[in-house]
């Protein structure tokens, strides 16, 4: 039988329902990198990770009889995608599990933001009650831009359907969606014009790395907020809360930030940036939970090993 090793912890469904489908699956999820180049994983043949470590091509000739990756979630950063094609290595992702969660989490972080919430708990708990300085904006009076279009940013669009807002859209990859979940196609500049709110919903590629800097926000025609559930390293931490400053950008909710861990388990480092950022008080936080549900724990499990057995059925 094909072994699979699990190299992080996920749901028990996907290891119950392989165990079923015939495979023989093996804890690892305290395997070093090192072990693994010394020949630990040469005999198996799947892997399941989600980002504790990074698979670069290095690391997949030291596990030869490899045929599958599972990766728990939706970016493939830590996957050097090229490498596995070129060793015939297929790899199996599950953004349709998370994708729920992530679209709720942004509608609630936006919310916070045009409301005031985060600081009106603030003010309350410390004993104040000024109402005018908490005087919100309505979601149904702004335009809201997406920029990708795929599970995450379909999500976003299909939950804001209901508050009324228009919905602007700009995929570089993908196309004819015009009208999906009452969204419109447009091109970057349409937004750059229009957009009271932009939500970032991209992988994390040299293309994107870095790309809301200070040349990007200054295209916007009025201040924006701007939330951001997809990777941290998109955005120029410096040149957003310059822009905040300045007054080029309304306020930002950031689920993911720029100096994280590669695992995405912690921050890195803490940079005179990061120093400002918590201080700042146009800004909502949250620790790179926007897919970190209980419900989507399970799906994100399921979902690959719906991927996987079928994969295997269709082989035989």
């Amino acid at each position: 039988m094909a072994r699979i090793a699990f190299l992080d912890t996920v749901h028990e469904v996907l290891w119950e329902r392989l165990v079923q489908g015939g495979y023989t699956c093996e804890h690892a999820e305290s395997m070093t990198r090192e072990e693994i180049d010394a020949g630990a994983l040469a005999e198996h043949q799947g892997i399941v990770l989600r980002s504790r470590l990074t698979l670069d091509a290095a690391l997949m000739d030291a596990m030869p009889g490899l045929q599958w990756i599972a990766r728990s979630g939706s970016g493939l950063d830590n996957i050097d995608v090229e490498a596995a094609a070129d060793r015939s290595i297929r790899i199996f992702s599950s953004p349709e599990g998370n994708a729920t969660a992530v679209g709720e989490h942004a509608v609630g972080q936006l919310l916070m933001l045009l409301h005031k919430l985060a600081h009106a708990d603030r003010h309350v708990r410390e004993g104040g009650w000024n109402r005018e300085a908490h005087r919100g904006g309505e979601l149904e009076a702004r335009t809201v831009g997406i920029i990708g279009f795929g599970n995450m940013g379909q999500s976003f669009a299909k939950r804001l359907m209901g508050f009324g807002c228009r919905v602007l859209v700009y995929d570089k990859y993908v196309s004819g969606f015009n009208g999906q979940y009452g969204a419109q196609e447009v091109k970057m500049e349409q937004l750059h014009a229009d957009a009271d709110i932009v939500s970032l919903h991209l992988p994390l590629t040299p293309e994107t790395h870095g790309m809301i800097d200070a040349n990007w926000i200054a295209q916007f025609q009025r201040p924006f907020y701007l939330l951001n559930t997809a990777r941290g390293e998109l955005v120029d931490t410096t040149a957003l809360l310059d822009a905040l400053d300045g007054g080029q950008m309304a306020g930002a909710a950031l689920d993911v930030l720029e100096f994280e861990k590669r695992s995405l388990e912690g921050l890195a480092e803490r940079p005179v940036a990061l120093e400002r950022l918590f201080e700042h008080p146009q800004t909502v936080l949250s620790p790179h939970v926007a897919g970190w549900t209980s419900e989507s724990y399970f799906k994100l499990s399921d979902v690959l090993a719906d991927k996987i057995l079928r994969t295997k059925q269709n082989s035989l």
